[in-house]
């Protein structure tokens, strides 16, 4: 094992993502009893621009008003581009009125890890002039090629300080690149296999190297849960922690994705007692039904179990 090792920033639970314009506040309390472990507020891509500042208006008051933690939501807000007029106002407006009730902020189209640095300066700046005890975290849409081109840059050097999550944002990436799709999030038939691998594993590998959790993006047909649900699968293999959904019929199917069964929560704990055992009588291996076991194993069982107690604690 290297001597060089990230571990990780900040364990959230965060299976599914609600994304929720934030220029639709009827939305808000149905969101937060939704089941969804985050919620973000979108002040960017869901908001026309004539109703950006209405919008930023309706979050501020959402964060005050309604009382998430108690309904064990980890809320979020998507902020503006950097490229626009609106991204600083967000931010000074977001801390300065409701920062003692915000969990993250979500930068969207990072490019390059200056993007990152740009937005933690003014956050740390604001928490120091209102006295926030909260330590307010910060995620990243890696959703053009320049961001895919330098994830690892950003992930390596984010790591050091406020950001706890790379998402993908398979849209504009998609965009960025020029990419024939048919969906966003699915399948194109000309392509033999998923065309989104290649992207997404460079973002969880990142994101793993650097103490990270990935998550994937949005899947667009709402009205297609089998096509949401192999998605999730997809991101769930390559080791996402989570997915979004861009409708409340999609926060189940997450849930139930990202979710050890458990089966594999029970195989996981026999696998750490037979290894414990194992290691009382002098071993660094063992067999467990008819299969060797051994430090590797204990590794991805931990996995497993840590994440099973970060959810029954959230339950809880």
């Amino acid at each position: 094992m290297s001597h060089t090792l990230y571990e990780a920033s900040v364990l959230r639970v965060q299976r599914c993502e609600l994304a929720v314009p934030g220029s639709n506040p009827g939305m808000f309390e149905k969101a937060m009893k939704s089941g969804a472990d985050f919620v973000f507020l979108d002040l960017e891509d869901a908001v026309a621009p004539d109703d950006k500042l209405s919008a930023r208006a309706n979050v501020i008051e959402a964060l005050n008003d309604l009382d998430w933690k108690g309904h064990g939501v980890t809320i979020s807000v998507r902020i503006n581009g950097l490229d626009t007029q609106f991204m600083v106002r967000d931010v000074v407006d977001l801390i300065e009125k409701a920062g003692h009730k915000l969990d993250t902020l979500l930068i969207p189209k990072v490019g390059v890890y200056a993007d990152v640095y740009m937005v933690e300066a003014m956050v740390t700046q604001l928490e120091m002039q209102q006295g926030l005890k909260n330590r307010i975290g910060l995620e990243a849409l890696i959703e053009t090629a320049l961001g895919m081109a330098n994830v690892e840059d950003i992930a390596r050097n984010g790591a050091s300080g406020r950001l706890e999550a790379l998402h993908f944002g398979v849209a504009d990436y998609a965009a960025s690149n020029r990419a024939r799709t048919t969906n966003i999030g699915g399948l194109n038939p000309d392509y033999p296999g998923d065309q989104w691998h290649a992207a997404l594993s460079r973002m969880i590998v990142a994101c793993r190297a650097y103490g990270l959790r990935p998550i994937d993006g949005p899947f667009g047909d709402i009205k297609d849960p089998d096509g949401y649900k192999l998605a999730a699968k997809r991101a769930a293999a390559l080791g996402c922690e989570g997915k979004w959904a861009i409708h409340p019929s999609q926060i189940a199917l997450a849930n139930e994705v990202f979710t050890p069964p458990a089966a594999e929560i029970e195989k996981a704990q026999r696998i750490l007692e037979a290894l414990k055992e194992a290691a009382a009588q002098g071993r660094g291996a063992a067999a467990l039904d008819g299969r060797l076991i051994d430090a590797a194993s204990a590794r991805m069982a931990n996995n497993v179990v840590k994440m099973a107690e970060a959810m029954d604690a959230r339950a809880g």
